[in-house]
């Protein structure tokens, strides 16, 4: 906070934490899968399994095996006959649900002991992989396979308090944010960016781009071109792309407002077309009221609305985006006085060797009125530095998965502090692959990333 910083295609088997975070891509007419979690609680959680039928023709029977990371067990099962091998866990019919007409689908649900979630599986025998992943100094610089997070869930939109995909399910984005870009642009190259979206599954990269700190205001149209790259660059991936307007010193977003419509005029008709683009407009507004903030959202969501009427649009809150709490309110003012407008969501920050109980209560009691998304968080403390506080880092991502609240972790950069993912120096020897090159954050977020 305060640092200085389809038909689902039968091509497709994702498998998601709530989300979309890891995905597994079928050989062609096969049926397909998807794994969602249903509850969570400390120790454990609910899961189901939905078998899709997208081929022309009926199924006779149906398998699914998943693998579960140690320490992780099924402890019982349902609409499915369940077997065990070690940590290999497989589910095959009840009886009745054996067949699956064309276009149909059949599900079973299990409760599992743990909080790991799926590493892989198999279906009806079938590799769940179906190709050979890209190694470490390959480029994936070309259209997304189906089984990529925009592939799975394509325009996202906002749906009561929760995210969506096209179809109106229930999504939880994971992902990663970049540092400035100014200070750190050898940490966003085809090998770094190939990395984050093939061996961490990660579903998004938020651009932070500066405005102030030797950012946007210095070179408008230089800045606007690179977070366009990194757009292009994400989408080439699969992954969705936010767009942040990191506004930090001064905190009034008045004060670069025609910077802000200026540069979202611009970004948003470069990508109108596009289906994975979110735009967040404020970083962290602090030392303002939230009336100022509204007043700001409402003048700047008209100019993306303009280009792109279909993406979705996060709007910084009070106090460093805390809802206020850092500033002494709450999320009241937001509830009693909401931005005036549709399909947008409201950002959450926090810092967890910082922020703890009660911003977490905080955020369990707005996300009953309000659609949230941590677009910025990290596992230290607020100044960035510090070491990591695994326990309230672990409560946060418990509450976040409770809550289907997506979150973007600060930071995929090398920088010299606690919060980057990366060693310094990483980024200029450009090996990113495995988990040589990683922080005790790092090596955190990846774990979590790739779980699910």
């Amino acid at each position: 906070m305060k640092r200085r910083t389809a038909t689902i295609l039968a091509t497709v088997f994702a498998v998601a934490a709530a989300s979309t975070a890891a995905f597994f891509a079928l050989p062609a007419s096969a049926e397909t899968a998807a794994f969602t979690v249903q509850n969570t609680w400390s120790n454990g959680y609910q899961g189901q399994v939905t078998v899709n039928n997208t081929s022309s023709s009926a199924i006779n029977t149906w398998k699914v095996e998943l693998t579960f990371p140690a320490g992780t067990t099924v402890a019982q099962s349902w609409n499915t006959t369940q077997a065990a091998s070690g940590n290999s866990y497989t589910f095959t019919p009840a009886g009745w649900n054996a067949t699956i007409a064309a276009g149909a689908s059949t599900s079973f649900g299990f409760i599992v002991n743990g909080t790991g979630r799926p590493t892989s599986c198999l279906v009806n025998g079938q590799a769940c992989t179906g190709t050979t992943p890209p190694g470490p100094s390959a480029s994936t610089s070309t259209p997304p396979a189906d089984g990529t997070p925009v592939g799975v869930n394509g325009q996202l939109k906002v749906c009561g308090t929760k995210l969506c995909n096209e179809r109106g399910q229930v999504v939880q984005l994971k992902g990663m944010s970049t540092h400035g870009l100014q200070w750190f642009p050898n940490c966003y190259t085809d090998a770094s960016l190939d990395v984050l979206a093939n061996e961490w599954n990660s579903d998004l990269l938020r651009i932070a781009m500066y405005v102030q700190e030797q950012g946007y205001e210095t070179d408008p149209a230089g800045f606007t071109n690179r977070v366009n790259n990194l757009v292009e660059e994400a989408t080439e991936r699969g992954m969705y792309a936010m767009i942040d307007f990191h506004i930090l010193t001064p905190g009034d977003p008045a004060f670069n407002l025609e910077r802000a419509k200026t540069f979202f005029a611009q970004v948003s008709a470069r990508h109108a077309a596009k289906k994975n683009v979110i735009y967040e407009i404020a970083n962290e507004p602090n030392g303002v009221s939230w009336a100022q903030i509204k007043n700001y959202a409402e003048q700047v969501i008209p100019v993306i609305r303009a280009n792109d009427p279909d993406a979705v649009i996060i709007v910084g809150t009070r106090g460093w985006s805390s809802l206020g709490v850092s500033e002494g309110g709450n999320s009241s003012e937001i509830v009693n006085n909401p931005v005036n407008a549709s399909n947008i969501m409201y950002t959450f920050h926090y810092y967890a060797a910082s922020h703890k109980d009660n911003y977490r209560a905080e955020v369990e009691r707005a996300a009953a009125s309000l659609p949230l998304f941590v677009t910025e968080f990290g596992t230290v403390t607020y100044t960035g530095g510090g070491a990591v506080d695994t326990a309230s880092s672990n409560a946060w991502f418990d509450l976040l998965d409770r809550l289907r609240i997506g979150y973007a972790n600060w930071t995929f950069s090398d920088a010299n502090e606690g919060s980057a993912a990366l060693r310094p120096g990483t980024c200029n020897a450009g090996s990113f692959a495995g988990t040589g090159s990683l922080t005790e954050s790092g090596a955190m977020l990846r774990n979590r990333l790739r779980a699910g």
